[in-house]
């Protein structure tokens, strides 16, 4: 996803700096990108002025850090005990802490999906199969219902759902270990490659920043969904970013699922 986003901008002339999150990224994948630990905020908020920019995008997957052995400086020792109260609540609460300082700072904070609107899921199948079967749009239904139930509660985005029994909800192991987690499941409650049964769902949670951390999916996905047996991974139309979309398409051709983009009104009722 951030080197998705860095070529869009950089093809619009968008692109004024990347801050490349030590630990999380490769500067080598961003050219002039300047390295800052997760706690130096100040240095980012210079590097950015430094830049030109007005704006910032968060992308990319950054796991909760260790507060005990962050190095922040000035600027993010003032704002640690915010944070440590943030994190207490949750992701969600966290997260808007550290929207909040960029913003503060005079930063506009855009979503991804600004950035670059391909990245949207559309509406509809993204590949040759849809879920045409009512026992898949059941689990679809179940699996969008339990996605907004734990989402309501921070817990995750995710959830996967066979023949009506939830095998796994997301939480901060994230989609990919989730997903392998169900293929270590016994086949009597989940499919197979060779009889493909349940579906992932994932939706943002009704309380989400839509400017950050909307549901991703992407190759890897798919791979995780083929892996665990399902027959299909189901997001809300223009309500998840699908990284690279016709990798995506191919993956999910080459493996049997379908990958669908459900209508609003169909979130919520039968999967349909």
């Amino acid at each position: 996803m951030p080197r998705t986003l860095a070529r869009a901008s950089r093809g619009e002339g968008r692109l004024g700096h990347v801050v490349a999150l030590e630990g999380f990224a490769d500067p080598a994948d961003f050219p002039g990108a300047s390295v800052r630990g997760i706690g130096q905020i100040g240095h980012m908020i210079s590097d950015l002025r430094g830049a030109g920019c007005d704006s910032v995008c968060f992308a990319g997957l950054v796991r909760r850090p260790d507060f005990r052995t962050l190095k922040p400086d000035w600027e993010g020792m003032k704002l640690l005990p915010r944070a440590l109260a943030a994190a207490a609540r949750g992701d969600d609460a966290l997260l808007q802490v550290i929207v909040s300082a960029f913003e503060r700072a005079g930063f506009a904070v855009i979503g991804a999906h600004e950035v670059s609107g391909r990245l949207l899921a559309p509406a509809g199948p993204l590949g040759a199969l849809a879920p045409d079967d009512a026992a898949i749009r059941g689990d679809i239904a179940k699996a969008m219902e339990i996605a907004a139930q734990i989402g309501a509660l921070d817990i995750g985005q995710g959830a996967v759902v066979c023949d009506g029994l939830v095998l796994a909800v997301e939480a901060q192991e994230g989609t990919d270990a989730m997903l392998a987690r169900v293929a270590a499941l016994p086949e009597s409650v989940r499919g197979t490659p060779a009889a493909r049964r349940g579906v992932l769902a994932k939706r943002p949670k009704p309380q989400q920043d839509v400017r950050i951390d909307l549901p991703t999916i992407g190759v890897s996905t798919v791979e995780g969904a083929a892996r665990a047996g399902l027959a299909g991974i189901a997001v809300p139309a223009g309500g998840a970013l699908v990284v690279d979309a016709g990798a995506v398409r191919e993956a999910a051709d080459a493996t049997g699922l379908f990958v669908v983009g459900l209508a609003p009104d169909a979130l919520d009722g039968d999967g349909s």
